[in-house]
């Protein structure tokens, strides 16, 4: 073959290649309808659907499809994909991925993987073995994050290990629990272990190979959390060289914590994901002076070479074990009688916070809960920091008590749901305080790096849970319903007015967007700690899904068997009644319109 052909062949390679690449992208920025690819279902992470066959007048009808047991007890967080007629269905440890098939009566299993791993990662898990999802690349690879802490790549047609790459190491404390994102052909993963002394980060994969193409850590130097010149323009506290180590005493941010478990989202246009990273390590905050960046911090970062665009850290030296890790959800809101590319961010420190994602600056923040938070008293708009109220500072001095919210915070890893409906968001809380005092611990690798004895109780009012609707902006609530335990499902939002929500009885209910009023409810077999979706099937018609099996940090009593409260760091004694309410179990449940 002459070089003139050569050529040609290599260029239409080439340009084939780019062809493939741009359409399994437009696939993702642009998804069908009736299909759920992704956590959120849409990179916004807006959990809003514009399926309306089910609609706030004929929902109290829905009733029970089918339902699929997935053969794992432990929690079930997340939620099911749906692609091309085949809905791909996760559980926790041992994580095992099953495809069912939509297109035949009862969503017969196609394949089920079980990956191996080793059974003594369970017990390095903080708060139960849950996995909260699987990511999709259009090429047909499925990818999970395995709890001992490799990335998996699966063939979504055959369920074949495709590859898996090393993220994590669970004998360091290191695990992998979160739901990774695929970004172009970059599939993103990050790790858990903030109560190990861990040093988070996040690493982008190849999806075609698994080979790493960067990282970027949480703490250490500008070098390492890929921070180019000042991280924040707005707040002078943000900005200086080497912050990542500047702020910690001694060589601690080799152990700083800053896990990366929780959600992610991405703007296509700015091609910038956000995500947040976790609390610092060893909770005794007496052992690590200094702000601890950039734990407690929300980043923007380009996808393709992990430098860091912007970041906010939301609490500074953080003595409450406030994980930052909450998703941030992208919407265009007007502020002020402005249009803005806004992120919207419910932190576990009990502030709602609406950020300019292209630039970092937040433009509002105030209390989202049933009860306002008592560690500050507001956010400062003008230097980005919290008030704070000496009262509920904590110390090894001192057991320091009736601090809201307390770890778990006013909102944990359940996701909140948008609607442009309404412009509102739908936010499942919880209503928890704590006493909390703080112990010297030295670091052991692979050994809990914890330092303080923290006892969680029912907030004000007694009820452990609200779901809330909380209108961005202004930071004012809309409305609210109280439960009984903690609202720790996440919430979806449809074209057809109504927000669907989980609790730890078991209840999947259904409420009106505008007004909170209920509108159906369904027990089921397990409490609900996952995340609702909806999708279209094959024969065009509207399907509600969601996991239930409880577990997770506020179930965490009924994986232990346990009533002490001081177990599961704490949140046993805010749930110690949980152990005759629900039993565990993993199971899937499908519903639609008669």
């Amino acid at each position: 073959m002459n070089c003139r052909a050569l050529m040609s062949v290599g260029l239409t390679a080439a340009l084939g290649a780019l062809a493939v690449s741009a359409g399994a992208q437009s696939v993702l920025t642009n998804p069908p309808v009736g299909e759920w690819a992704m956590a959120g279902r849409t990179y916004d992470l807006q959990r809003y659907s514009p399926l309306k066959q089910i609609n706030t007048a004929n929902v109290k009808n829905l009733k029970a499809a089918w339902t699929f047991s997935t053969g794992v007890l432990n929690g079930h967080e997340g939620s099911p994909l749906v692609i091309n007629n085949v809905m791909y269905v996760h559980t926790p440890f041992p994580d095992v991925v099953y495809a069912l098939d939509l297109t035949k009566q009862g969503a017969p299993m196609i394949w089920k993987h079980v990956p191996s791993q080793p059974a003594d990662a369970k017990p390095i898990a903080c708060c139960d073995v849950v996995n909260r999802g699987l990511a999709y690349h259009p090429s047909g690879k499925l990818f999970i994050e395995l709890l001992a802490g490799d990335l998996l790549a699966l063939d979504a047609k055959t369920g074949k290990q495709l590859w898996r790459a090393p993220n994590a190491d669970y004998k360091t404390g290191s695990t992998m629990t979160n739901a990774p994102i695929v970004i172009k052909d970059v599939v993103i993963a990050g790790v858990s272990g903030g109560e190990f002394g861990v040093r988070g980060y996040v690493t982008a994969f190849d999806v075609n190979t698994g080979k790493q193409l960067w990282r970027a850590y949480s703490t250490g130097s500008d070098e390492d959390v890929k921070i180019t010149g000042p991280a924040n323009q707005w707040y002078p506290s943000m900005q200086g060289k080497d912050l990542g180590i500047t702020t910690w005493s001694h060589d601690g941010w080799q152990q700083g914590g800053g896990p990366t478990w929780g959600w992610y989202s991405y703007d296509p246009q700015l091609n910038l994901f956000y995500y947040g990273t976790g609390n610092p390590g060893v909770w005794n905050a007496d052992q690590r002076p200094g702000d601890n960046k950039w734990s407690m911090t929300i980043f923007a970062r380009n996808p393709e070479t992990g430098e860091a665009k912007w970041a906010y850290q939301m609490t500074p030296h953080d003595e409450w074990d406030y994980d930052g890790v909450n998703e941030n959800v992208l919407a265009d809101l007007m502020i002020g009688g402005k249009p803005v590319k806004a992120l919207v961010h419910f932190d576990r420190n009990g502030f709602g916070y609406v950020l300019d994602r292209t630039n970092g600056k937040v433009l509002v923040a105030e209390p989202y809960a049933q009860n306002a938070p008592n560690w500050a008293s507001s956010i400062d708009l003008t230097t980005g920091l919290p008030v704070r109220n000496p009262q509920y500072a904590t110390t090894a001095k001192r057991n320091s008590s009736g601090i809201c919210p307390a770890s778990i915070g006013f909102k944990d890893q359940q996701p909140s749901a948008y609607s442009p409906l309404t412009g509102w968001f739908y936010v499942p809380t919880n209503n928890i305080c704590m006493d909390y005092e703080g112990v010297e611990v030295k670091y052991s690798a692979g050994q809990p790096y914890v330092g303080a004895i923290v006892s969680m109780y029912p907030g004000p009012g007694g009820n452990r849970g609200a779901f809330v609707a909380w209108d961005p902006t202004t930071g004012k609530k809309k409305w609210e319903i109280k439960e009984n335990l903690a609202a720790y499902g996440g919430a979806l939002t449809t074209a057809g007015g109504v927000v669907f929500y989980g609790t730890m009885e078991g209840w999947l209910k259904a409420v009106d967007q505008r007004t909170g009023r209920e509108l159906w409810r369904f027990k089921s077999p397990s409490g609900i700690i996952g995340n609702p979706m909806t999708y279209t099937g094959p024969e065009g018609k509207q399907y509600i899904a969601v996991l239930s099996g409880i577990g997770g940090w506020a179930g965490i009593g009924v994986a232990l068997g346990t009533e002490d409260p001081t177990a599961g760091l704490g949140a046993v004694g805010a749930f110690s009644d949980y152990l005759n309410m629900s039993n565990p179990g993993g199971t899937l449940l499908v519903f639609a319109l008669p």
